[in-house]
Order: C-alpha cells, then structure tokens, then sequence
C-alpha cells in the first residue's frame, strides 16, 4: 500500500497547521517546499514587517494579498518620511495594490503629510499604531494632526499611541470632534513615555466620557498632587463611570513609565501622599466589574490600601493581572488572616513596587492566597529578604515560571538565585540585578522558614508560635498552649520530598538530570548592571548551568564620567559561552552617560567604555543582536564608535543586527565582513531622536550604500 504523506492531506487541514507557524523562517521555507504549498503560506500569513528602502518600490512583494497587518514603521531609511520619496502618491498607490486586505496598521509618522499619503489608501482599517521618537512638528491647532486620521477610518476601533511623540492636549480634541469614531474605539493605549507630565485630570475625563466603549484604556497620568490639574479621586471616578466595560485598565506616572532605578537604600514612601483614598478605590472597583487586568503605578503614597484590595477580589471576579506602585498596606496579615492583595485568589501575575511595609511574612500571605500566580515582580521593596522569597518560590512551586526581582536592597545577584533554587528547575524567564555584594559561600546556612517547626525562634519580631500559625493558616488546629496537633490539611509537607524541594536545603539536587545548580526550563535572562561592574562573577553566582537559554538581556546603567578606567580589560560577555544555546541578545548602553569626546585626564571616552562593554561579544554564537550605544547627554549623541564596529565585525553568526543610535557610514562597512548577516538598520529610537539629516552619520545616501552594498553578496542559506 502506498504510504501517505503530509502534502495527501486536504488543502484545508494543511493550510490550518502552516497557518499555525509563527516563526518567519520556518514559514519562509514551508513555501519552498513546492508550489502547493508556497500558494498555501502565501495564503495564510497575516502579518508583514516591510523593510526595504523607499526607493527600491520594485522589490515591495506583490503575493501577500491576504495580509491583514501590516508594519510601516520600520523603512528605510529609518525614521525618514514616506513623503521624503520622489513621488509620494506612487509609494501610496502601490502599497494598496500590493496589500487590499490591511484591516490593521503600523506606521512611522514622522509630519502630518504622511498621514494624509496613508490615510487614504485603506480606508476600512480597524486597528492603528503611530509611531514617532521625533520631535512633534509646528502644528496650527492642538489635535490637528490626529483629526487627519480619525476623520478617515469611521471603522476604527484600536488607536495605539504609545509610540508616538506628541502632546496630552492633541489627544482630547481629536476624539471631540469625531464623536462616532471615538464612541466605536474598544481600545485606547495612551501610555506613552514622551510627555514629560502626562494627562490630567480633565483630560482624562473628557477622553473616558468620548470614549464610552472602551474595553482597554493604558494612559500615562500625573499623579503628582504638587501640580495642577493632577489625576486624583475624581478622575479615576470618572473613568469607572464613563467606561464601565473596562477589560483592561492600565494608568502610570510619567515618572514610572521612563525606567529609571531608584536608590535601594530608599525607605518607600514619598514625601507626598497621592489624592486617593480607600473609599474611591473601592467605588471604582465596584464600578469595573468585568476587569481583568489592572495596573495602577503611582509614584506618590497610597496608604493602608488593603481593604481596597480586598473588594477588588469580590467585585472584580475576573481579575487575573494586578499592577501596583507606591501602594502601601497591600497585605498586613496578622496571624493566620490573610487580607488585603492576599485575597485575589485568581491572580495569574503580580507585580508591587515601591511598597515600603512589605516583609518577609506579607511574601507568604501573598504565596498562601494567590496559589495561581505565575508571574512575580517586585521592586524596590526594601525589608523583604532571601527567606521571604525563598518560601514564597516554594509555595508557588507549582505555577511561577517568570520572576523579576531588582531595586531590593537584601536581594543581589547572589541573594535572589538562593531565593530561587525552589523553582531552578520550572522558571522560564528571570530578571535579577548584578549586585555582587555577597558570595554563594556566605549564604549556604541561610535558608527558607521551616512551615512545619516550632523551634526557630522569633521570626520578624513575632513569637514563634504565632510565626508558624501565620504561615500555615488554618491547616492547623492549635490547642491553648499554643502546640499544634495533628489536624494538617495540607496535601504536602513543605519540608518533604514531595514537591521536589526542600525549603531549607541547600537546593542543590532537583533530579532533574542535570546535576546541581541546573536551570533546566531557563529561556530567557535579563540583567540589571551598574556601570564600571563586571559581569564575570555570573555563573559563580549560581547561574552556571543553563542549558535552554536563548535570550539575554542586559542593561547597562549609571555616569561613567563618575568612575576612573577599568581595573581590568573586559565587561565579560565571553563569560556567557557557557549557555550553549544563547543565540540572542539586547545590550542596553543607552542610559550608561560619559564624555562622547575628548574626556578629562584620567578618565575615559564613550569609545573605550563601549570597548570595555563589547570585548567578547564575538566569541558568542549570536543569531540577533540588538545593542543601543552609550550616550553623551550634553549633546544628544548615541553613535556608534571605531572599536565597537571593530568589535561587532567578529561576530561571524549574526544573521539580525539593530544598532539603536547613529553610526557613520565607514563605520558600517565593517559589517560586511559578517557573511550571514541579512538585516541592519540604525534606529534612533529615543526621545527625542536627532533632528540633524546632513549629518554624516544619519544621511540618507549613506544607509542606502549600505544597504545596497549589503543585498549585493551572496547568502548561502
């Protein structure tokens, strides 16, 4: 009998299973396989990153008429506008023609003419996204630019900003006047990091009351009560009360939103307190009851917050991702209660940050009550410790894969990976800060809380017998002298075998096959590094064996004109060889600040800073490399050095390189030795980007040689 193949399979059957890949090269050769199927692949793919040069209108691909997504954002030349071409209209004319079915857009709108190209060309869209790092052009009137856009797409439902560098009072008046559109929008992302205050108070009233069907709504807001206008009681009111179909609602200081690390040494509260009170918490919560994710980031104290929290659990059944800043009295068990955020039974994800009163024992109300959680972060907290966390990873052992620890000041590098060993073996993606303030050996005696003894003592100041019946609940029934008997409810000891860990070993051995210290599950890593630290000390930390790593992410932080040069050669990327896997990474030199020329004696320039950070980086085997180069603040320059292309040349695997910055043209001509490399492009994507077009390093002339001299060699897959 002949035997039956995949391509026997019917043509619907087979056009579900390659519309269900999602990695671009497998689908990319699922299309060379024989016409059948490249008709098929065609077919099926939904979305599309173009990202040819405007001059080349030849090479925009004609088969993909069923895209309905597609990304203008990144052109080239970057950040260059559409209108910027020969001619504009045959740029607008061919796109429609080569993609009829775009019902969802990306663009890079850097003026308002390119709107008025683009606009037109779709008129159906449901879904936009502006992107601009740009300064905002002179505009008549506030809201001009967005009237464009809305008064073309009656169908739009999803209006995206976040990207998008304008001003609070453009937004207000461009929903105003198009009330329909505005009524029809479900989804509104205004959480944008450029506008230095945010909205404010009336703003976002007017927003939320144009908007009525909104079932996603992420603002940026000024939460600040030392400024006019700023968002307190009477705006979150307004918005529970004007959409009450909020899904998703997401508000954050501008302050929040722009990623700088605080001082670990901080005790947490502000010298402010924000104008929001209990009693408006809990009336906006009641008001939501189909919400399902929730962040409020303030960055002025919000105080005694746990009943508030408690009626969320009740009223917003729903809830799955809770996002809090600056709240403080988020839990404060007493006993065996749990109260406060340790209510939300249903949590998925849980991020606190900057909560001053959270400690060891608030951790564990948090694990005992919230046993669905599968994602943990936490910053800024400065009373909680190893053995907080440590517990904490041993009661979710079950369900928390993604942890983020930084900005705690009794959690280093070394601390967290301690705290951690519970779930080595389960976590999949991590983010620790590279403080190496203590070694493995000096932590080998320091262990989790033991839940099931009465004889550790006093534990954060309590008597033991009420330490061990806050941390068991009531899965245990206490006679009067405080004794437990043998009543357990649990359905595992803590301290046994049985969940695969022990809570006060040394967690060494997960039987996992691979030997001690084993980060099996291990996917993707992000670091937090101080400027003039090393990362060498990595692996002896406790991250030696990661055999699954494929991502890295590592930032960079702090003023190098502070520092005098290096004691020794190299940062020490060559130290992530031991991750056979390792195939990208994000280098983030962005917020590292020096002297991008000629510095004082004794001290360095960015160039040599940048040799220090990238010595190594060739002996990885990296696929993808994002890198943003350090900055000289001064005079608003991130560009790419002699030694850093020098370094990035060695690089011989790369197949994707993104520069975020400048670099001048002799500089990128290095890269044509990488023989695999298939994707460049400089992108200043950061407010504000550089305004100077004649400048060598940004000229259009010059990324186009590139470009052209790049696509010109052969590429042997």
């Amino acid at each position: 009998m002949a035997s039956t193949t995949l391509n026997d399979l019917p043509d619907v059957i087979l056009s579900n299973i390659i519309a269900a890949v999602s990695d671009v090269r497998s689908r990319n050769s699922s299309a060379l396989v024989c016409r059948k199927w490249y008709l098929l692949e065609r077919a099926t793919r939904s979305a599309l990153t173009l990202r040819g040069n405007l001059r080349d209108l030849f090479m925009v691909p004609t088969c993909f008429t069923s895209i309905s997504h597609l990304d203008l954002s990144l052109l080239s030349p970057w950040g260059h506008p559409l209108t910027s071409a020969s001619d504009p209209a045959l740029i607008g004319h061919v796109l429609r023609h080569a993609f009829p079915s775009v019902t969802s857009l990306t663009l890079y709108a850097r003026n308002p003419s390119t709107i008025q190209l683009i606009a037109p060309q779709w008129p159906f869209l449901e879904h936009v996204k502006l992107v601009r790092w740009h300064q905002r052009p002179q505009i008549a009137a506030a809201g001009d630019e967005l009237k464009i856009l809305i008064s073309e797409y009656g169908k739009l439902n999803s209006l995206d900003l976040s990207a998008f560098y304008c001003w609070t009072d453009d937004v207000p008046p461009a929903l105003e006047s198009y009330p329909s559109v505005a009524s029809n929008l479900t989804c509104l992302n205004l959480l944008n990091p450029s506008f230095s205050e945010g909205f404010k108070s009336d703003e976002i009233k007017v927003i939320t009351k144009a908007c009525s069907n909104l079932r996603e709504f992420r603002a940026a807001c000024m939460f600040d009560p030392r400024y006019i206008g700023y968002v307190g009681d009477e705006a979150l009111v307004s918005v529970s009360v004007n959409c009450p179909k909020l899904a998703i609602l997401h508000l954050a200081d501008t302050s929040a939103l722009s990623n700088a690390r605080g001082d670990p040494e901080d005790e947490g509260f502000t010298q402010e307190d924000a104008k929001i009170n209990v009693a408006t918490l809990i009336e906006v919560f009641s008001g939501l009851p189909l919400l399902e994710e929730l962040a409020l980031d303030v960055c002025n104290n919000v105080r005694m917050s746990g009943p508030a929290l408690e009626v969320l659990n009740s009223k917003c059944p729903k809830l799955r991702s809770l996002k809090l800043g600056q709240f403080h009295g988020i839990t404060l068990p007493v006993e065996s209660k749990l109260d406060g955020v340790a209510l939300c039974q249903r949590l998925e994800s849980l991020s606190i940050r900057n909560v001053a009163d959270l400690t060891d024992m608030g951790l564990i109300a948090i694990a005992r009550g919230c046993c669905r959680l599968a994602k943990f972060e936490v910053h800024g907290c400065k009373m909680i410790t190893v053995k907080g966390v440590r517990t904490m990873a041993s009661l979710l052992r079950r369900t928390l894969v993604d942890v983020k620890i930084s900005c705690c000041k009794n959690l280093g590098a070394v601390q967290s990976l301690k705290a951690l060993e519970p779930i080595q073996d389960r976590i999949e993606s991590l983010h620790i800060d590279c403080i190496w303030d203590c070694t493995t050996e000096d932590l080998e005696d320091l262990d989790g809380f033991d839940l099931n003894s009465f004889d550790q003592g006093e534990v954060s100041g309590r008597p033991v017998e009420h330490t061990a019946k806050h941390f068991t609940g009531s899965d245990y029934d206490y006679d009067g002298m405080g004794s437990a008997s043998k009543k357990c409810r649990y359905s595992y000891d803590l301290n046994s075998s049985y969940t695969g860990v022990d809570v006060n070993s040394d967690g060494y051995e997960n039987g996992n096959g691979y030997g001690e210290r084993t980060w099996e599950k291990l996917r993707y890593l992000s670091l937090w590094v101080a400027v003039g630290q090393l990362l060498t000390p990595l692996a002896s930390s406790g991250l030696e064996n990661c055999p699954n790593l494929e991502e890295i992410r590592i930032k960079i932080e702090g003023d190098c004109r502070e520092l005098p040069k290096p004691a020794v050669r190299e940062f020490g990327l060559s130290t992530l060889v031991n991750y056979p896997k390792l195939s990208k990474m994000h280098l983030d030199c962005g917020d590292t600040i020096g002297y991008a020329h000629t510095a004082p004696s004794g001290q360095m320039d960015l160039s040599l800073w940048e040799r220090f950070y990238l010595i190594g980086v060739g002996h990885l085997s990296l696929t993808e490399l994002d890198y943003w180069p350090p900055q000289d603040r001064d005079v608003n320059q991130r560009s790419l050095s002699l030694p850093a292309a020098g370094l990035l040349q060695e690089c011989f695997s790369l197949r994707k390189l993104f520069i975020h910055g400048t670099a001048h043209e002799h500089f990128m001509m290095f890269l044509l030795r990488i023989h695999d490399l298939r994707d460049v492009q400089l992108r200043e994507d950061y407010y504000p980007a550089p305004e100077n077009d004649m400048s060598t390093e940004m000229r259009a002339d010059s990324c186009s040689r590139f470009e052209a001299a790049l696509n010109r060699r052969q590429i042997s897959d």
